[in-house]
């Protein structure tokens, strides 16, 4: 419970770090697709940080159904690595093929979703 709320709140904190560091640091070095392709990264980190925080929640809840819950946890932050990782360094770097990755986090995130009401279905 306490890691993934930990884990939820750091990926917000780092979010807001990097959205300021998107608006004030890049946004006079990369093109307008590159920063929105890097806000997109930004956007999506910042909703599964609080899916992480809902996930610590509901392990405290239901900690009956806590192999739902700490599945949903992981495939947050993997898509939070996987997906928002990939489109950061794509858009800071432009390197093309790092955009085959982000849609591994994209399912993770869906399968995250799912895991959680899986979840909240069984307890």
């Amino acid at each position: 419970m306490r890691l993934f709320f930990i884990l939820g709140a750091l990926m917000a904190g780092l979010g807001v770090a990097a959205g300021a560091f998107g608006a004030h640091g890049l946004a006079k070095t990369l093109t307008p697709d590159s920063l929105d392709t890097f806000e997109t990264a930004v956007r999506y980190q910042m909703y599964h940080a609080f899916g992480l925080l809902v996930v610590g929640l509901a392990l405290a809840q239901w900690p009956e159904a806590s192999n739902f819950f700490t599945a949903a946890g992981w495939a947050f932050f993997i898509g939070v690595c996987l997906f928002s990782g990939s489109l950061f360094l794509l858009s800071i770097t432009g390197i093309r093929w790092l955009g085959a990755i982000t849609p591994i986090g994209g399912v993770a995130f869906v399968l995250g979703w799912l895991l959680l009401i899986v979840g909240a279905m069984k307890r």
